[in-house]
């Protein structure tokens, strides 16, 4: 029998992966407007934007204005990306950034190289050290990411046993330094995802980590996006990334079959688990009409379900 967690977590990443993805840049007055709206929704956690090189991201260079301007509201947290010390201290100079501490690990050597410009064992060297200033610093420690966790367009398959090799090396740093292991996210972010392998890696890394907590971020590249987190909420997985009215994906992932666009979308997986039972938090009225907003904000329909043909509430009576 299938027994799904009673509530899940969504955090949002439209507003930086989402608008990172896209070619144009838009103005920080309509995505300080999303980010304000997707708040409003009960969402407990709204990813805001990155701090990277300008000139691989030109989209997110201003992002130390955008925090600047931001209006907070209590109950939700205003994260960013950073994957560098630069990045990194950037983030830390603007008090309006709700640091969390995160490490990223990569399974292939393409895609290390690619994205973060070293090696497999040199990024594994360098979230030691991220780790350790973390706790330098009295930042918790609280997401660790496998990216392409389930396969990679340039490295191509990703063995079970690339993800799990990490749980362990994790599992004994944080042993060693006395810290809880963190949140754990497998990443889908090329797309390669089925339901049985969500299945699967997920049961590899409770078998070695029962008591962490495991997380998925995943894209809708190829269509199997709902089916994978069905699939993860029968494994009991409660926490998820996702972007709202599908927007997202991986700049850095394009290779001659195609792109990875399209995170799992917000609204329609949050309709979803309250369909099926499960609390979201969210209030799905008014995570529609912001998924709407980000729609005219890019200019061009976007690929949800829910923000095209409402929820069944009305209908419902």
């Amino acid at each position: 029998m299938t027994s799904f967690p009673k509530q899940v977590e969504f955090h949002e990443e439209g507003p930086r992966e989402g608008f990172q993805m896209e070619k144009a840049t838009y103005p920080l007055a309509d995505r300080l407007e999303l980010i304000d709206a997707l708040a409003a929704t009960g969402l407990k956690q709204v990813q805001c934007a990155s701090f990277v090189s300008p000139r691989a991201v030109p989209q997110m260079a201003d992002s130390p204005e955008l925090f600047a301007r931001l209006k907070k509201r209590p109950g939700t947290r205003y994260t960013a990306l950073w994957l560098n010390d630069n990045g990194f201290e950037r983030a830390r100079a603007c008090e309006q950034v709700d640091l969390d501490g995160k490490i990223v690990f990569y399974v292939t050597e393409p895609f290390s190289q690619r994205n973060n410009n070293c090696s497999v064992a040199e990024n594994r060297e360098r979230q030691l050290r991220w780790i350790d200033c973390y706790i330098a610093l009295g930042i918790p420690l609280e997401q660790a990411y496998v990216v392409t966790s389930f396969g990679c367009n340039l490295g191509g398959p990703v063995p079970v046993s690339a993800i799990t090799d990490i749980v362990r090396w994790l599992a004994d740093v944080c042993a060693d330094r006395r810290i809880p292991f963190p949140a754990f996210y497998l990443a889908d972010t090329m797309g390669w995802a089925n339901p049985e392998e969500i299945k699967r890696r997920v049961g590899a890394v409770r078998e070695i980590v029962p008591q962490a907590r495991i997380g998925l971020h995943l894209h809708d590249t190829r269509g199997l996006g709902g089916a994978n987190v069905y699939a993860a909420l029968q494994m009991g997985v409660e926490l998820f990334d996702s972007s709202v009215a599908g927007l997202g994906g991986c700049p850095f992932a394009e290779h001659k079959t195609g792109s990875a666009a399209g995170n799992v979308c917000t609204e329609d997986m949050a309709f979803m688990c309250e369909e099926l039972g499960i609390s979201t938090g969210i209030d799905l009225e008014k995570l529609v009409e912001a998924s709407r907003l980000a729609e005219r904000i890019i200019g061009r329909p976007l690929n949800g379900h829910l923000m095209h043909s409402g929820t069944l509430a009305a209908m419902r009576g």
